[in-house]
């Protein structure tokens, strides 16, 4: 059975401004300079923005001896995540996009919807998130596992894009 997540990221900049920052390369690239310092193979494999939306894709690789114990028993290289991340083109009512990554022969799944929208402060984007793992016995503590580790990283993300924003627009 699946397990869901939703996460909210407040920011006290207009939607405009946050959709113009992931809407630059520099934006990402800057943001997978910073993952280096946690696994050194980061980067950017595409990114496109254009009047129809942006779409970038994430590439990252973090060693075995990097994962926790439970994931090592279940994964036997390195694990290799490719990330999509989307929104359609910029809405000031709500900008709607979608996410997901994929491990090679991983033993699961990880999707999710993302909606951008104003508030009276600023901003939120919105993050529900559906992981899935296909191992019997195991799936329930690595899904949980994958939803903690990522309310970890969208809090990262929220505060990179915060600072990104104050600094270069």
């Amino acid at each position: 059975m699946a397990r869901r997540l939703s996460y909210s990221a407040r920011y006290k900049h207009p939607a405009e401004k946050l959709y113009q920052a992931q809407s630059t390369r520099q934006y990402w690239d800057d943001m997978m300079a910073g993952f280096q310092m946690i696994s050194p193979h980061c980067e950017v494999a595409s990114f496109t923005s254009d009047e129809t939306g942006l779409r970038a894709t994430l590439k990252q690789t973090i060693g075995r001896d990097q994962l926790p114990a439970l994931a090592q028993t279940v994964l036997m290289k390195d694990m290799v995540i490719t990330r999509e991340e989307s929104f359609g083109p910029y809405d000031p009512d709500n900008t709607k996009g979608t996410y997901n990554a994929s491990i090679p022969a991983g033993p699961g799944s990880l999707n999710g919807w993302q909606e951008l929208f104003p508030t009276d402060t600023g901003c939120t984007i919105r993050k529900t998130t559906e992981v899935k793992v296909f191992i019997p016995f195991v799936n329930a503590k690595l899904e949980q596992m994958m939803l903690v580790n990522l309310v970890d990283l969208f809090r990262a993300e929220a505060e990179y894009a915060k600072d990104w924003i104050d600094k270069n627009l």
